[in-house]
C-alpha cells in the first residue's frame, strides 16, 4: 500500500542522480556498515549457542536487536562521514545560487553529498528513539540540541542552525536548499530558541526565525525572510498575525504556581480570551458608529421640532 507524501515524515534529503556512478556510494556505505553488525552477531553466536540447550540463544536474541540496530546506525554514520569529509575536501560546500546542470560543480557536489547522507539518515529516522536523529544531524554539521523535536518534520541536512527548545510540527519542511526552475538556491537557515513551527508549514532557505516566534500551520516563508522575535506568523507568504504572549515576561506570576499542566493551559486560555474580548471587533465598531449617527439625527430632529436654532454656520445663503 502506498503512503501519502504528507505522512512520509523524516529528514529531507533530495534523491537526485545526475550521474549513475553516484550509486557506488550507496553500495560501499551499505556494505561496510553491515560488517560490524555481522561481527557482533558472530560474537553472540559463540557466547550463547549450545547444541544441548539452544533455548538460551533464542531467548536472549530479541535483546540483541536494538544494540545491533544502534551498531548499524553508528557504523553507517561513520562510513558516510568519511566519504563526506573526502568530498568536502575536494569541493567545499558553499551557499549561493547555482545552475541546475551537471556542468555546474556546486550542483554536482550537492547531489553527491545528498547521496552519501541518504542511508544513515534513513536508518536513524526509523530508530524508535528520536535522539538518534539529532545525533546524526550533529555529525553532519547541523547545529542542534538533542532535546529538539525534529523527528516529525522534513529537515534539510546542511546549512541549518537550531537553537534550544525548538519544535518542528508534523509534515513541516525546513529547507536550506531548493530547486526553482533551472536554479539551485542554497542559503543558511537559522532558527533560534523557543521557536514553534506548525504542521505542514514550509521554511524556505535563508529564513531567520528569531526566538519565541511561531510559524503557524500551512504557512510558508520566502527565501531570506526575517521573522521578528516574539510574534506569530500566518499565511503564504508568512505575515505577522499578533504577538506571541505565551513567553511574555511575568506570565508565570500572573498564572500562579500551577503543577497541573491542564490547569495551566486553561488559565492561559482564559487570559487570552479575556484579552481578545476586550478589543472591540470590527462589526461592533460598525454597529456603534451606526448607533451614534442615528442618535445625532434623532437629537437634530428634536431641536428642529422645538424651534431651536442650529449654531452651525452655513454660507450657502450668503449674498
Amino acid at each position: 500500500m502506498s503512503v501519502p507524501n504528507s505522512m512520509r515524515i523524516g529528514p529531507l534529503i533530495p534523491t537526485i542522480l545526475i550521474k549513475k556512478w553516484y550509486l557506488i556510494f550507496y553500495y560501499i556505505i551499505i556494505w561496510f556498515s553491515f560488517i560490524p553488525l555481522l561481527l557482533e552477531f558472530w560474537v553472540y553466536w559463540h557466547l550463547m549457542w549450545n547444541y544441548a540447550k539452544p533455548i538460551h540463544f533464542y531467548a536472549f536474541l530479541p535483546l540483541l536487536i536494538i544494540p545491533m540496530y544502534v551498531t548499524l546506525v553508528f557504523s553507517a554514520t561513520f562510513i558516510a562521514k568519511l566519504f563526506h569529509l573526502l568530498v568536502n575536501g575536494i569541493h567545499k560546500p558553499r551557499t549561493g545560487t547555482f545552475l541546475r546542470h551537471r556542468s555546474d560543480k556546486d550542483y554536482r557536489y550537492w547531489c553527491i553529498r545528498n547521496v552519501i547522507k541518504k542511508w544513515p539518515f534513513w536508518l536513524s529516522h526509523r530508530f524508535p528513539f528520536p535522539f538518534m536523529n539529532n545525533f546524526v544531524f550533529k555529525v553532519f554539521g547541523v547545529k542542534t540540541r538533542l532535546s529538539n523535536s525534529l523527528f516529525e518534520g522534513w529537515v534539510d541536512t546542511e546549512f541549518i542552525d537550531f537553537g534550544k527548545n525548538v519544535v518542528v510540527g508534523k509534515g513541516s519542511i525546513v529547507q536550506s536548499s531548493v530547486i526553482i526552475g533551472n536554479l539551485l538556491i542554497i542559503r543558511k537557515t537559522v532558527i533560534e530558541d523557543d521557536v514553534r513551527i506548525g504542521s505542514h508549514a514550509i521554511v524556505m532557505p535563508g529564513t531567520h526565525i528569531k526566538r519565541r516566534s511561531v510559524l503557524a500551520s500551512n504557512s510558508v516563508t520566502i527565501v531570506n525572510q526575517m521573522l521578528d522575535e516574539g510574534f506569530i506568523y500566518v499565511g503564504v507568504p508568512a505575515k505577522i498575525l499578533k504577538r506571541n504572549y505565551f513567553f511574555e515576561d511575568g506570565l508565570r506570576d500572573k498564572l500562579g504556581q500551577v503543577e497541573d499542566v491542564e490547569v495551566l493551559r486553561e488559565k492561559y486560555e482564559e487570559m487570552y480570551l479575556k484579552r481578545v474580548d476586550e478589543k472591540p471587533k470590527f462589526k461592533d465598531r460598525k454597529i456603534r458608529k451606526k448607533k451614534t449617527k442615528a442618535q445625532e439625527q434623532y437629537l437634530y430632529g428634536l431641536k428642529a421640532e422645538e424651534g431651536e436654532e442650529d449654531d452651525t454656520y452655513d454660507d450657502s445663503f450668503t449674498i
